[in-house]
């Protein structure tokens, strides 16, 4: 598994730096070759671990012949939160392991790869409101929010443990130590640390007799994970700024909450499945609230039994810890999302109302504006050409028009500013920005599609435009005999963009795995944001190492919505993950600042719907107090995996409870799944729907429907009204679905919302009707 976000290696590894240092989404691979395989065998059965652990071993060595040879070969044994362990095996001996009583699957190691000063204003998560979250939380204080990604630089001003409670009693975690990394290293802000190694050595060999820069401890060397957790619990840094630019007061969504960091990452970007299993195996152990997990595999997606994250996340949720997971990165195409189990909160990257102009100014004196992180003081006008004119003897003019690797003609680039256009096969400013680097260019200028998203080149001058603009640049070149530009220093302004606007590179839905559960099913901050970073990763040359990065990608929008969660649950602490992910749902914003609908960037833009941004984008305010809530348990989730197609032993041994898993024509759909949004991937003829509304409002409290339906779908609820009070605190209602034509449309989508005059609790709808093939024609 890798990370779902960008990641910067040192100056040797330049290569892997162009193609990371845009949003990465970590991509999962099947270890094609690996030995290394994972048992997972359900709940645990036994009291206490030890006696989990005797059992692995027990099963290792009767299919090894010996309680030396397992030995060597388990890696891990998972027995806290579930039942299971990691080894080295043959796949004859992993077949033999597959069918023994108990065990549930057996799946190969598999690697993934990896996936703020303004955006909590914006989100206006303020401290001075005192009916606020950030206020009635007390800034998160007492939970504990766990992280899994690539560790933590402690020695950064967001992780002072200044003004930060005592470690709550219930923390059961350790601060393990390695390579400069002491037990002096955790404090009362990260009260825990672990980092696990052995499924990533297992597929590549020994970290310390690699070429990779790490540490074989908690200490991050590439700065993913020291910009999540700032984000997601930072404490406040006065005068935030990476090279001038952004300038503010960082800090994390709970900046008074606790870290818990889970290494599981390493500098090359991948990470192991025994790893990340081993980690959620302690967290639950360890007592965390909230886990934050900026990892994913992209379709085809495994099933949820295979999944690593979805077993993880389900024995986490089974125990009461909310699981938040990054959506991906691989949009704006449809169903590209991944973490779509119903148990884990997905969430989607949008923009916030931050942008960083650069005035591009022509030797004619014309003045254009693109989008930039170049922090150079203001510089001399310099010859300007288009890449596909000065195109290298060895690439075609496709190519250097688009300036891909080793295009241009270094000779002719040497001391200009070269105009790229981004296209199909490339779309990388990054490749760009080290092609023209590469050719001895002195600036880039690259036509893209539109988009706030910016390629962080602050060692070289690369200026992003949208293809209007590049179009008018490149006529100035064809109609001038000598072209010059001079690219101004960037500045940083506020509220003068429309936002906020799902990312375009935000993986959007229906979920290809299980279409009814709508995914994502939340949208947050997740482009250029500024946080944390780790000096160890470092930067393009010429560039001083950085302790704040502005980067961009799904992985720093998960960590917003596990820093809101880790509020909510300070104000709410008896709600489930469920309910905790219902309220956000329930409560998010569809409409931009400016009262515009919520826009998804893409080509073209388009009005965002469910599939970009599930329930919309985040309101932490509202979603403290949503009114109702609707929630879920353990057997809800059982029986969402029966409709699944599992078989009754795979889904009892993972609740550790007998579970008989009724019969399609006698189970009810998943779109029964008590979920705070409805999805109905076939509608063919009438269906009802039901869901079950809990109040957390006032005691007495009615709420009326009111339906936007899809078009070309009618929609009835019953009953309309619900009326609350003392002794009626849930209320079961039908929401009846009827295509209007008979024909095979596309998804469209509405809303149900109940309103009590103060709450308006929005329910997404997202309907596609599908005619049967009694009611279809064809024409000869």
């Amino acid at each position: 598994m890798a990370l779902i976000g960008p990641h910067f290696l040192s100056h040797h590894h330049l290569l892997l730096h162009v193609l990371l240092v845009h949003v990465v989404f970590i991509n999962l691979v099947a270890a094609s070759a690996s030995n290394v395989h994972i048992v997972y065998m359900g709940e645990r059965r036994q009291d206490e671990p030890h006696l989990a652990q005797m059992l692995h071993h027990d099963i290792l060595s009767s299919v090894l012949g010996s309680p030396e040879v397992a030995a060597s070969s388990i890696l891990y044994s998972y027995k806290h939160g579930f039942s299971g362990f990691a080894a080295v095996l043959t796949e004859s001996q992993a077949k033999r392991i597959a069918d023994l009583p108990g065990v549930v699957n057996v799946v190969p190691n598999r690697i993934l790869n990896l996936h703020t000063t303004r955006s909590w204003d914006f989100l206006r998560l303020d401290p001075a409101p005192r009916s606020g979250l950030l206020s009635k939380s007390r800034s998160g204080e007492g939970s504990i929010i766990g992280l899994l990604d690539t560790g933590i630089w402690p020695e950064s001003e967001s992780f002072r443990e200044e003004g930060i409670g005592q470690v709550p009693s219930r923390w059961r975690g350790i601060c393990q130590e390695g390579e400069d990394f002491s037990l002096s290293h955790c404090n009362r802000k990260i009260i825990g640390a672990r980092w696990y190694a052995k499924g990533y050595e297992a597929e590549f060999g020994k970290l310390n007799e690699s070429n990779v820069f790490e540490f074989l401890s908690p200490r991050d060397a590439l700065g993913h994970g020291t910009h999540t957790s700032s984000t997601a619990a930072g404490s406040p840094v006065e005068n935030a700024a990476v090279a001038g630019l952004a300038r503010g007061l960082a800090r994390g969504g709970a900046p008074n909450a606790h870290l818990a960091i889970y290494k599981v990452c390493w500098a090359t970007g991948d990470c192991s499945a025994a790893d990340i299993l081993a980690a959620f195996d302690d967290a639950i152990a360890d007592g965390v609230d909230v886990l934050s997990v900026s990892l994913g595999s992209p379709p085809p997606l495994s099933s949820y039994v295979d999944d690593v994250l979805a077993v993880g996340s389900f024995h986490a949720a089974a125990r009461g810890i909310a699981v938040v997971s990054s959506a991906g990165n691989s949009g704006p195409y449809a169903q590209t999302v991944m973490n779509t189990a119903p148990w884990v909160i997905t969430v989607a990257a949008s923009t916030v109302d931050r942008a960083f102009p650069t005035l591009i100014t022509l030797r004619n004196n014309r003045t254009l504006v693109g989008q930039s992180l170049y922090a150079v003081k203001e510089g001399e006008f310099h010859d300007l050409v288009f890449g596909q004119n000065i195109a290298s003897n060895s690439a075609g003019a496709d190519d250097a028009r688009s300036c891909s690797g080793g295009s241009l003609n270094a000779t002719l680039a040497r001391g200009k500013v070269v105009l790229c256009f981004q296209s199909r096969l490339q779309r990388s400013a990054s490749v760009a920005t080290r092609t023209v680097m590469k050719a001895r260019g002195v600036g880039l200028i690259f036509a893209q599609f539109p988009t706030m998203d910016v390629s962080s080149t602050l060692g070289f001058p690369c200026i992003v435009a949208d293809f209007e603009t590049g179009t008018a640049i490149l006529s100035y070149i064809g109609t001038t005999r000598e072209p010059g530009v001079r690219l101004n220093p960037t500045k940083t302004t506020v509220g003068t963009v429309v936002s906020p606007e799902v990312a375009f590179f935000s993986s959007r839905g229906p979920s290809s795995l299980s279409p009814s559960i709508l995914k994502p099913d939340i949208a947050a901050p997740g482009v250029n944001i500024l946080a944390s970073w780790s000096p160890a990763s470092l930067p393009p040359p010429g560039v001083p190492p950085s302790t704040f990065k502005i980067v961009s990608g799904t992985s720093m929008a998960c960590p917003h919505i596990s820093g809101i969660v880790a509020l909510l649950k300070s104000v709410h602490p008896d709600w489930s993950p469920a309910a905790l992910k219902s309220a956000l749902v329930t409560s998010a914003s569809v409409t931009a600042e400016s009262g515009q609908s919520l826009t998804a960037e893409g080509a073209p833009y388009k009005n965002g719907d469910p599939f970009d941004y599930g329930g919309g984008h985040v309101d932490p305010n509202r979603a403290m107090d949503p009114g109702l809530v609707f929630d879920m348990g353990t057997s809800d989730h059982l029986r969402f995996l029966c409709s699944m197609g599992y078989n009754n032993t795979a889904v009892s041994l993972m609740a550790r409870r007998q579970t008989i898993c009724r019969s399609a024509a006698v189970f009810s759909p998943q779109s029964d799944l008590n979920l705070p949004s409805i999805s109905i991937p076939e509608l063919r003829g009438r269906l009802s729907v039901a869901r079950t509304a809990t109040n957390v409002g006032p005691v007495a409290s009615t709420y009326r429907a009111r339906v936007e339906a899809p078009p070309g779908v009618g929609v009835r609820v019953a009953p309309a009204i619900l009326e609350f009070n003392s002794s009626v605190k849930k209320i079961r209602f039908e929401v009846n679905f009827q295509p209007l034509f008979r024909v095979r449309g596309r998804y469209s989508f509405g809303s149900l919302t109940w309103e009590d005059g103060f709450h308006a609790v929005r329910i997404p709808l997202a309907v596609r009707p599908v005619a049967d093939d009694s009611d279809s024609t064809t024409e000869v």
